[in-house]
């Protein structure tokens, strides 16, 4: 259940905190005084769409928390899988800026659909716009399985979940007719590029590149032959050779390490060099030897490039993009090969399919033909004790093709005249009817839910008089097993109330809407404005009458 709201520059509000009880809080107050800005905070709290222009003028952010007192089950196992621990007792909170709107749990920030996720299983918030809801036909299928959820839950769920694959089948099957379909001359040309990069023979996504570099150097040959020798020649074949001088130097040295023996690294590096360079002689010797004109392989090389850059420019700029495009286009080959094969295969799986959704819509509609009934005569007699003792109410239940709800066509239909036929909901009901149709459903709902907080914003409404009473004593009951939020015009629904909280809005330098909670005095006064329109001895009495 809800236990408080606490509300700081929300719309009209300042600041306020309002503690609601366990059983029946009736919001009343002067047409226009703002009756629905607390059932506004409290959808606004819970994930509602709302925008900068909630926040009250002079203000720089509206702050909205929500303290959530329950024993759900569902709550606390939805939370835990977003890694979120609470107590019975936690608190939701969101902050709204002009640029930003937050949200948090016990301090926690959190995304606003995890706050929604939480809200459909802690409160049911029911207001003009769900009466219209309620009208709509495509809607009343969703109502009648929300009613069996406990034996059909697990059945619409596989359903669901089997007819998507079903969808997913004929659209493969749509997909593989379409390949199908190809010409012979376009599978001929498929056929053709496979053949095309298969023989090039393409193992190596880097072949080009070594490929370049030993074209550079067989291209360069002579320049390279010329450049290595003269090296070789400058380091070890003259007598004023790099060799034939560093052998003076070190002969020297080692006269002068005789005399100085600190010089006997210089000597033994002079060795090292010595070696060193004899090293890189006979290396640049016999590089320079075997480097030849090697005409057969510059060809080899060059027609081998010619093919590699053919099939880049073909199909794709790297050889690592044309053997992406051979897998590619071989899977499309093998796919056109298998296609006959593969579309009566396909074609089977789909009526296995169909076989089996048909024998499971089957079921499920049993199923909702008899909830149907259980639900309509819930419903009628509800309705008999709302004050509408000539009503009848049907469940039509009737068979369509398949579709992704099953088999089923589900209208609700109603006559509330006894000379009148049953006719659909929508063309019918008056909004008095309808607010009872409503209030019927949810009554009967509530046996079945763990829903902790049902919100009425004027359910009162197209009903007076005796009907009047009954929603009220209907309401009232509802109260006991249900934390009932309620905003009404009426003094008779008001009168059922655990908590009266009274609005009202002052306008002095600024407007300003004040929510209070009425003490038993306070209340009766409330009563007797809502019923005489003024407070009088006359009005007082009737007030008295109504507690």
């Amino acid at each position: 259940m809800l236990k408080s709201i606490s509300i700081s520059n929300y719309i009209l509000i300042d600041n306020r905190q309002i503690d609601f009880c366990g059983g029946l809080n009736v919001i009343t107050g002067e047409t226009g005084a703002g009756k629905s800005i607390l059932i506004s905070a409290i959808d606004n709290v819970l994930g509602g769409k709302c925008n900068k222009e909630v926040i009250k003028t002079g203000s720089d952010k509206a702050v909205l928390e929500l303290t959530v007192l329950t024993k759900n089950q569902e709550v606390f196992d939805t939370l835990k899988e977003n890694e979120i621990d609470v107590n019975e007792e936690f608190v939701i909170t969101r902050e709204i800026t002009p640029t930003t709107s937050k949200y948090r749990i016990d301090g926690l920030l959190v995304n606003q659909n995890l706050i929604k996720e939480i809200r459909d299983k802690l409160l049911d918030i029911h207001s003009q716009h769900q009466s219209y809801t309620f009208l709509q036909k495509k809607y009343h299928i969703k109502l009648l399985d929300s009613y069996a959820n406990t034996t059909c839950g697990e059945l619409l769920e596989k359903y669901s979940i089997d007819y998507k694959n079903y969808l997913g089948l004929k659209s493969k099957l749509v997909a593989l007719k379409n390949q199908s379909d190809m010409t012979e001359a376009q599978i001929e040309f498929l056929k053709f590029q496979i053949d095309e990069i298969e023989g090039a023979g393409v193992n190596d996504i880097d072949e080009d590149e070594v490929l370049n570099k030993e074209l550079a150097v067989l291209e360069n040959a002579e320049k390279l032959k010329e450049l290595t020798g003269s090296a070789y020649w400058a380091i070890s074949n003259d007598d004023n050779s790099i060799l034939a001088g560093l052998s003076n130097i070190k002969m020297n040295i080692s006269k002068a390490v005789q005399l100085d023996e600190s010089l006997k690294d210089i000597e033994s590096s002079l060795i090292d060099a010595n070696e060193i360079l004899h090293d890189l002689s006979s290396a640049l010797r016999d590089y320079s030897q075997n480097m030849d004109n090697d005409t057969e392989r510059l060809n080899q090389i060059q027609e081998r490039l010619f093919v590699l850059d053919k099939l880049k420019r073909k199909y794709g700029g790297s050889l690592e993009e044309v053997l992406n495009t051979y897998e590619k286009l071989s899977k499309e080959y093998s796919q056109i090969e298998n296609s006959t094969e593969e579309i009566e295969k396909t074609e089977k799986a789909i009526l296995q399919a169909e076989y089996d959704l048909k024998k499971s819509a089957k079921e499920i509609s049993e199923k909702r033909k008899n909830y149907a009934k259980v639900l309509s005569s819930l419903v009628e007699e509800t309705l008999v004790k709302l004050e509408l003792p000539k009503c009848r109410f049907e469940i039509g239940v009737n068979e369509i093709d398949l579709c992704e709800n099953g088999i089923d066509d589900v209208e609700f239909m109603i006559s509330t005249n006894v000379s009148e036929p049953l006719k659909p909901l929508a063309k019918v009901a008056s909004g008095g009817e309808i607010s009872r149709v409503m209030l019927a459903l949810k009554s009967i709902f509530a046996q079945n839910d763990n829903i902790d907080t049902v919100i009425f914003d004027e359910i009162d409404t197209g009903i007076s008089g005796k009907t009047s009473q009954s929603v009220a004593d209907e309401i009232a009951e509802l109260s006991k097993y249900r934390q009932i939020v309620m905003v009404t015009h009426q003094a008779i629904l008001a009168s059922k109330a655990d908590r009266h909280f009274y609005i009202k809005k002052t306008q002095d330098k600024t407007t300003t809407v004040n929510i209070y909670t009425l003490s038993d005095e306070d209340r009766l006064n409330a009563l007797a404005e809502l019923a005489g329109g003024e407070i009088t001895e006359e009005s007082l009495n009737f007030a008295k009458t109504l507690i």
